[in-house]
């Protein structure tokens, strides 16, 4: 059974985060002040709404009920973001997420109910750092606090060796989940045995506290 997902707050991130939910076929909901931005939404998602974030009665109108995953994407405007956490876990929403543009605006929104704080900007100023430092690592990822998920090419030293022979897990404390050709194909599947090519991606995940050991 797919989720439902409704995104409060149709700014650059609300739009490519509705945009990539859409995509993928979810069900999502979308409200926001701006009647054209709505209208511009409304065909790829299941409900558009233009209604005053602001206001507990526009926010309670809008059918967040039955969703199982808010939202709420307004990081410059702290009244509106209180007001969505707070009335979607009023209404029972099981898992609200907020956007934050700082680290008290994050820790207001907790208080008030949020159950999980995202900073987009510092996650992709961590991401950027992390591929400006490295000519390996092509993207990083926060998993929570302490996990990482990157996407690195193998090490020079890695190609044309096995993942046994490499023992990675020992060596670096990381697991490869996955594997993509030069072809884009994501492949979760690995044969173990098959030594690695150049031209191949890894998906890995570990602890942060072991990301300097990857770097070239």
């Amino acid at each position: 059974m797919k989720k439902s997902f409704a995104i409060l707050g149709m700014g650059r991130f609300g739009q490519y985060l509705t945009r990539e939910l859409a995509d993928n076929g979810a069900d999502v909901l979308i409200a926001d002040s701006d009647r054209e931005i709505i209208d511009q939404f409304a065909g790829i998602v299941s409900y558009a709404v233009v209604a005053d974030l602001s206001s507990p009665e526009s926010i309670g109108a809008i059918g967040l009920g039955g969703v199982d995953v808010v939202v709420v994407a307004m990081g410059s405007s702290l009244e509106a973001s209180i007001m969505c956490v707070m009335v979607a876990k009023e209404l029972g929403v099981p898992n609200v997420i907020a956007k934050a543009a700082s680290e008290r605006m994050g820790e207001i929104l907790k208080r008030v109910g949020a159950d999980e704080i995202i900073y987009p900007e510092k996650e992709s100023a961590l991401q950027t750092a992390y591929r400006l430092q490295s000519e390996i690592i092509l993207d990083y990822y926060n998993l929570g606090k302490d996990i990482f998920i990157i996407t690195m090419k193998p090490k020079a030293e890695w190609i044309g060796k096995s993942l046994l022979e490499l023992k990675l897990r020992n060596r670096y404390r990381i697991n490869i989940v996955a594997l993509r050709g030069p072809d884009g194909k994501l492949n979760v599947s690995i044969d173990p045995a098959r030594p690695l090519s150049a031209d191949e991606k890894l998906l890995v995940i570990g602890e942060t506290r072991d990301l300097d050991k990857l770097r070239d």
